[in-house]
């Protein structure tokens, strides 16, 4: 007799019994992609340095029927990210997925004037405290023989920065050093998935374009959206597509992948 193994898409992309970090879970970007993996039915873990917003997201979740847990995380602190995996491991027994989301954003200067100090805060947090939180989740993940880690990069890991957008007296905050980590995490992403391949963990990073917060200055937005094919800045759904096929066995044969997000700003 011949047995069908075949799934649906619907199959593919469910991601019930799996357990996912999402670091800077209770961000901007972060409450999209954990409610994204929350709703495709995998447990969340929410991390981050600031753990009472973590706390209140999580609850928010909970509430929604979700499950949903809060959990401190310092991100240049390769100990914390270590504390964090086994936090996870205690309480829902697996890892499958890491969200690699969190970075600390440094004084923005020009880079003639970018103080060192400085440089170091953005690398610590958004290079560094990647490849900490993506060691610390790949043991069990090899362990097990499976896992997903999404790092998160942006449009200026693949392109500079159009200084020009900025109107006069705001600071541009994708500087040298924020392209310098972000195009760090996309080629860090290639070496990763290359190492980890054959043994079951995925790796591979979702570039966003821009997506704005409640404060964006209108006159920037004005500016970015002038510079989109699609004509707008992302939305509160835009990702959540993404993250999620990069989680699931819809994209089990994807691995070092950068996923530009951006509505066609880098395509021209």
């Amino acid at each position: 007799m011949t047995v069908n193994h075949e799934r649906t898409v619907q199959q593919l992309f469910d991601l019930t019994g799996r357990v996912a970090i999402i670091t800077g879970g209770a961000g901007l970007l972060g409450k999209q992609l954990s409610k994204a993996l929350a709703e495709a039915g995998a447990k969340v873990v929410i991390a981050s340095r600031t753990l009472a917003n973590c706390q209140a997201w999580a609850a928010e979740l909970s509430a929604q029927g979700f499950a949903a847990l809060a959990l401190p995380l310092d991100v240049t602190d390769p100990a914390s990210a270590k504390a964090l995996v086994s936090a996870t491991l205690e309480h829902f027994g697996r890892l499958d997925i890491l969200v690699n989301n969190a970075y600390a954003r440094g004084v923005p200067a020009p880079p003639e004037l970018l103080d060192p100090a400085e440089w170091r805060t953005w690398l610590d947090a958004g290079l560094s405290g990647a490849f900490y939180c993506a060691q610390a989740a790949a043991l069990p993940m090899l362990d097990q023989g499976s896992g997903s880690i999404i790092n998160i990069g942006s449009i200026y890991g693949v392109v500079g920065t159009d200084v020009g957008m900025y109107p006069s007296g705001m600071p541009v905050n994708a500087s040298a050093a924020y392209g310098a980590i972000k195009g760090g995490i996309v080629n860090l992403t290639r070496t990763l998935a290359v190492a980890w391949a054959a043994k079951g963990v995925r790796v591979n990073c979702i570039s966003p374009g821009g997506f704005p917060g409640d404060t964006i200055n209108s006159e920037f937005a004005q500016n970015f959206r002038a510079k989109v094919p699609l004509g707008r800045m992302g939305n509160s759904t835009d990702l959540k597509g993404a993250v999620v096929f990069l989680a699931s066995d819809a994209g089990a044969y994807v691995i070092g992948h950068n996923l530009l997000v951006d509505g066609g700003w880098t395509a021209w």
